[in-house]
C-alpha cells in the first residue's frame, strides 16, 4: 500500500470535482461561481458549503466583487490547495499501482 495518506477533505466527491476543475486552470486564474457550478453539476447551496470548507482549510482563495453592477464570486486554488490536490492524486496513483502489482 502507498505510504502517503489520502486527504480526507479533498477526497469527498464534490470537493474532489471542485479541486480538479480548478487544478486544470492556469495557476493564478479564478473561475466564476456560476461557471464552476455548471462544470461540476452542483447546486448553489452545496457548492457554497464545499467552497467554504475548502477556503477555511486554506486550499481556495475566494474573491467577491461587482462586475457590471452585479455581485460576482470567483474562486481559485492557493499554493496549499495545489499541494493538497496533487498529493491526493499521487496517493491515488500509488494505490492503483500497488493494487495492480
Amino acid at each position: 500500500m502507498p505510504e502517503a495518506a489520502p486527504n480526507a477533505l479533498v477526497h469527498q466527491a464534490l470537493r474532489l470535482k471542485i479541486m480538479a476543475a480548478l487544478r486544470v486552470m492556469p495557476i493564478g486564474d479564478k473561475v466564476e461561481f456560476t461557471r464552476l457550478k455548471r462544470l461540476i453539476g452542483a447546486t448553489d447551496g452545496n457548492l457554497s458549503r464545499q467552497l467554504t470548507l475548502l477556503a477555511e482549510a486554506g486550499y481556495l482563495a475566494i474573491t467577491k466583487d461587482f462586475h457590471n453592477n452585479r455581485p460576482r464570486t470567483r474562486v481559485g486554488l492557493t499554493s496549499d490547495g495545489i499541494a493538497a490536490f496533487d498529493g491526493h492524486i499521487a496517493y491515488l496513483k500509488a494505490l492503483i499501482s500497488d493494487l495492480q502489482e
